[in-house]
């Protein structure tokens, strides 16, 4: 693309999923103007660091741990679920740290993750036909013609409610909750009560004498502040465009432009479209941003996108989602992984999208079985390509729901009805994507002493 870009040259485009009907298109003008005069949710540098880390996962030297909310509501806003969630990916990333021997790259889901790329426009209860539901920061999920009719002031309850959650993340990742010990203390007890807890009990002990040893050698929270904080930042999909473009800024240090509603974002399956709008406004941002890469995208378009998004092969800045299936990822990634060897990118695993169902009883879910059945064949996968298995992106919750089958309680088609809270797809729980990150960590701990081996026998 030579056209200059600005922040607004997206408009030109064909825009996909961002929805045309607001009654009173004045007012959604009115509300993007006032969103521009607002003060910027993340800033130039913390962008730059997470490009930074993410250069480390490209090279194989860090992983990275991405999660959340499917979408995010007003409705369910509350410190504690912001609190559940941000503890649940500490744990994973413990763990996955511990079994990897790398650092773990932790990006929430969060703080902006509201709009959602429906299949249908419309949806149609007993003969009545309204507008999809299409995320909080858009319209309601009340099947009512005032509920589902487009509101532009949700775009400002959107970023009130990023700005809190931001607030309450950072307070939480520097002032002492994340401390490791703590952390692992947590993971402990979850070790204690699953019901595949012997499973993970080695593991688990492993990580308590680490610590301790680290503690006899005086590496503690108050000799090393590290220990007593992390590096946490945030990610969604960019999809509503007049938000996004009221939220990118000039960075007064490079003279770049930035998007300052998330340190990363990424663009949709649905929008990935190389003559679009969504495509046409990511090419311009500086921030770190990804792709989600599905079965139907062949290698040849695939480098088409990456030498719009990422023309200068920058390390750190463009990462892809792999979101296949269970049964599709080992006939297609191959031949995208053979395309991109040698480009600049972080491969990241999305096992989430291409693995959903339909219950008996009616209610959308996704097998824990078959989401990891994705992940394990895409460390499989890259190994087998000479490519690094660079991190997993899942829609979970820290809260106690029932809507993903299986996992170690074995939660069955009758449970789900238990605790379905979902505003969009279905989520892993706390249980079930701590116990991913143990199932995780020991394919990724074989996969080490695997190497071990073959390079002792090398020599």
């Amino acid at each position: 693309m030579t056209e200059p870009w600005t922040p607004a040259s997206w408009r030109g485009k064909p825009a996909k999923h961002i929805p045309s009907d607001y009654p009173d298109l004045a007012e959604l003008s009115r509300v993007e103007t006032t969103l521009r005069k607002m003060p910027p949710l993340v800033f130039a540098g913390e962008a730059r660091r997470l490009k930074s880390a993410l250069a480390d996962v490209a090279a194989g030297k860090a992983f990275l741990l991405q999660g959340g909310d499917c979408a995010e509501s007003f409705k369910e806003f509350a410190a504690d679920n912001i609190r559940d969630t941000f503890r649940l990916i500490l744990q994973m990333a413990v763990v996955l740290t511990f079994a990897g021997g790398k650092p773990v790259v932790k990006v929430g889901r969060m703080a902006g993750q509201f709009g959602k790329p429906r299949s249908s426009p419309v949806e149609t209860i007993d003969g009545v036909e309204l507008p999809s539901y299409r995320g909080d920061n858009i319209n309601g999920m009340d099947f009512t013609p005032q509920s589902r009719t487009p509101d532009p002031q949700r775009l400002m309850q959107a970023y009130s409610q990023s700005s809190a959650t931001l607030n309450l993340l950072r307070a939480f990742a520097g002032g002492g909750y994340a401390d490791l010990y703590n952390i692992h203390r947590w993971t402990l007890g979850f070790v204690a009560d699953s019901p595949q807890g012997a499973r993970y009990r080695e593991l688990g002990d492993k990580i308590s004498e680490a610590l301790s040893f680290m503690d006899a050698l005086g590496i503690n929270a108050q000799t090393h502040p590290t220990i007593h904080q992390v590096d946490f930042f945030t990610s969604h999909e960019g999809l509503l465009l007049g938000y996004e473009e009221a939220m990118t800024r000039v960075d007064s240090t490079s003279g770049e432009w930035y998007d300052t509603s998330a340190h990363l974002l990424w663009i949709g399956e649905r929008t990935r479209q190389l003559d679009g709008a969504h495509v046409e406004y990511f090419r311009g941002i500086r921030n770190p941003i990804g792709v989600k890469v599905g079965p139907t995208l062949e290698p040849d378009e695939l480098l088409k996108l990456i030498d719009v998004l990422n023309p200068k092969d920058e390390a750190g800045r463009l990462t892809l989602y792999g979101r296949f299936g269970y049964d599709k990822i080992e006939g297609r990634l191959p031949a995208l992984l053979k395309a991109t060897k040698g480009a600049n990118v972080v491969w990241a695993t999305d096992p989430m999208h291409g693995n959903t169902l339909t219950a008996n009883t009616g209610y959308k879910t996704r097998p824990f079985d078959r989401i990891l059945s994705e992940v394990k064949s895409f460390i499989d996968v890259c190994k087998a390509e000479g490519a690094h298995p660079g991190g997993v992106h899942l829609e979970m919750t820290g809260q106690n729901v029932t809507e993903c089958l299986g996992g170690a309680r074995a939660l069955s088609e009758g449970d789900l009805a238990d605790r379905y809270h979902t505003h969009c797809d279905p989520r892993l729980n706390g249980e079930q994507a701590l116990e991913l990150a143990f199932l995780v960590a020991e394919k990724l701990k074989d996969d080490r002493v695997d190497l071990r081996q073959r390079v002792a026998q090398a020599f």
